[in-house]
């Protein structure tokens, strides 16, 4: 199978990363990709730079616990924009269909994108709409393309990361891959979990204010926390310390996970912040985004150390562990 791309490949682990280096990097990354962003931050000529980000959606099931492929495409691409450390102010919007889909869904996750994209404060500005055969497509893919302007007080970047920074999360972890695993599976739990859908851009807002307190910001989608943890200290002079007991796992999350046996860390996110920041600001952070709605479960997970390239759980029971990339697909079409 060396020769043929894996359902892996797409997972946001081990894989996606050799795939992303060897036959994407490897051709691109000598401009703005190099760094290999969720979103690029773009001069153009004397004019304010802009940010940048496109995604391609295909979950299936596209109706599940929470929310929808509609809010996806508008939640997704934001929160990409969002986490540039931008204010996202304009989508592309492309839908491939299936032939065969009933107009009654259709309408239902247009609806859907029209009311997430109202929320968001952004508009839909241009787009495209291809039919394809049945069978040819899984009902509907959508892709969409983000530009934001970018807040002026970030400083944005791993090359300001030092030992003593701490590791904040703004609310619980892994949410939206096991809301998407109970349906799939037919996992019926009372007060099952719900996806953790939705925009961070009213966080990253409020955390504008501290500046360039904030090194680097991500949102755990594909590969969860442990894939972006790992992005954060591949190649570098530092690594990271996780605290067990202080990650915020919902009840119903962590039965399901205990129950097949699954890490949370690797279970992805579509509404939540991971950030690295100055260990004089990480509880101020926080607590102003615990009044929030979306933040209401935000706490301090961690802190940056010596250990080069490595993350490192410990562990409720005074134990430690390596936390590494997921290395096959745990989940796969989740966004």
């Amino acid at each position: 199978m060396e020769d043929r791309i894996q359902i892996a490949h797409g997972g946001g682990g081990r894989l996606s990363s050799e795939l992303i280096k060897k036959e994407i990097l490897s051709r691109f990354g000598k401009g703005a990709l190099r760094g290999l962003p969720d979103a690029a931050t773009l001069a153009y000529e004397n004019s304010d730079s802009l940010i940048y980000s496109t995604d391609s959606f295909v979950i299936q099931p596209v109706e599940f616990p929470g929310g929808n492929i509609g809010n996806l495409c508008v939640y997704g691409t934001v929160n990409d924009v969002s986490v540039a450390g931008g204010k996202p102010l304009f989508l592309s919007l492309a839908l491939i269909l299936e032939e065969g889909l009933e107009f009654s869904l259709l309408r239902r996750l247009l609806d859907s994108l029209k009311e997430s994209a109202d929320e968001c404060g952004v508009q839909i500005v241009t787009g495209d709409t291809k039919v394809v055969p049945r069978g040819l497509c899984d009902k509907i893919y959508i892709n969409t393309s983000g530009i934001g302007k970018p807040f002026r007080n970030f400083k944005l970047g791993r090359e300001n990361i030092i030992k003593g920074d701490k590791v904040v999360v703004s609310g619980n972890v892994g949410e939206h891959g096991i809301a998407i695993l109970c349906i799939r599976e037919s996992i019926k739990i009372k007060n099952g979990p719900l996806s953790d859908l939705g925009s961070v851009q009213p966080l990253v807002e409020c955390a504008h204010e501290f500046g360039g307190a904030v090194k680097f910001m991500r949102d755990p989608t594909r590969g969860g926390m442990a894939a972006v943890l790992n992005e954060i200290v591949s190649d570098s002079d530092f690594g990271i310390e996780l605290e067990e007991m202080k990650i915020p796992f919902s009840t119903g999350s962590k039965a399901v996970s205990e129950m097949l046996g699954l890490d949370l860390l690797h279970s992805p996110c579509e509404g939540r912040v991971v950030m690295i920041c100055s260990e004089s600001e990480a509880d101020k952070i926080v607590s102003k985004w615990r009044k929030m709605p979306s933040g209401k479960n935000a706490s301090v997970i961690g802190a940056v150390t010596g250990s080069t390239g490595k993350v490192v759980l410990k562990t409720g029971s005074g134990g430690a562990r390596i936390v590494d990339l997921p290395r096959g697909e745990l989940l796969p079409r989740i966004c």
